[in-house]
């Protein structure tokens, strides 16, 4: 099947999903053709996608940004996750070159110091493994969800994402947190510890805090910064972040 692309058929595409439950939705992408990839960060959202591609056996690519600085609870999830559904679950590490080049330019831990550094060190760590996990990819399913942030807050199930040419899938858009929770207990899904200990959104080490009480759930990712819609580009346009022409690396 020729793969899918443009605005049009993602709005297509979008307003079939919505009607679907999640193991349909999913199903529906991986019988469409084309590399379908689903990208996990091991969170609660994603191990509810990994489980249902598992259990259903689907032929979709599962793979993880293994970026070098994660928990080791997050880690360890990995080799759990692989061992519960009997899945390869592919990870993707940064190039040590790059690594070298940012610490000699910012120094390990410079994405304190300015959003400019954040982002060039989430470029290293993050995007340039995704291009790699999405090469040839007709695909990209994410566990983004409207109410993780006001930035997601219109997620939608299907978009054109003209970046990479391929089309996003958000199969969770519609799922609130206790829908998702009712999910892993009810499938016995293997999920972080550390969400228990306050952490509902989990990505680096260096850049991840537990939340306080009333504060959104992405609210302890770069919390140093002030912008109450912080990303780090994975699902925002790179035209959105701040320049790196700068810093390239």
């Amino acid at each position: 099947m020729t793969a899918l692309t443009g605005n049009g058929t993602s709005q297509a595409l979008n307003d079939q999903l919505a009607s679907l439950g999640l193991a349909e939705r999913l199903a529906l992408v991986a019988e469409l053709g084309g590399r379908a990839v689903f990208t996990t960060s091991l969170g609660i959202e994603d191990q509810v996608i990994t489980a249902a591609i598992g259990t259903e056996r689907l032929a979709i690519d599962v793979v993880t940004l293994e970026t070098g600085r994660l928990f080791k609870e997050t880690v360890d999830l990995i080799d759990e996750t692989e061992s519960q559904y009997g899945m390869t679950i592919t990870r993707y590490v940064p190039v040590q070159d790059d690594i070298d080049a940012y610490a000699a330019k910012y120094g390990l831990n410079g994405f304190y110091e300015s959003v400019e550094a954040r982002h060039a060190c989430c470029s290293v760590r993050k995007l340039k493994p995704l291009a790699r996990a999405l090469e040839g990819a007709s695909f990209w399913i994410t566990g983004l969800r409207r109410g993780q942030s006001g930035n997601r807050a219109d997620t939608p199930f299907a978009e054109f994402d003209a970046e990479r040419n391929l089309i996003k899938i958000n199969p969770l858009a519609d799922w609130d947190i206790g829908r998702i929770k009712a999910y892993v207990a009810d499938h016995a899904v293997p999920v972080n510890p550390m969400h228990a200990r306050g952490y509902p959104s989990i990505g680096c080490e260096p850049c991840t805090r537990a939340i306080k009480p009333g504060e959104p759930e992405r609210a302890g990712r770069w919390w140093w910064e002030n912008d109450d819609k912080r990303e780090c580009g994975l699902h925002v346009p790179e035209a959105a972040l701040p320049s790196l022409e700068s810093s390239a690396l």
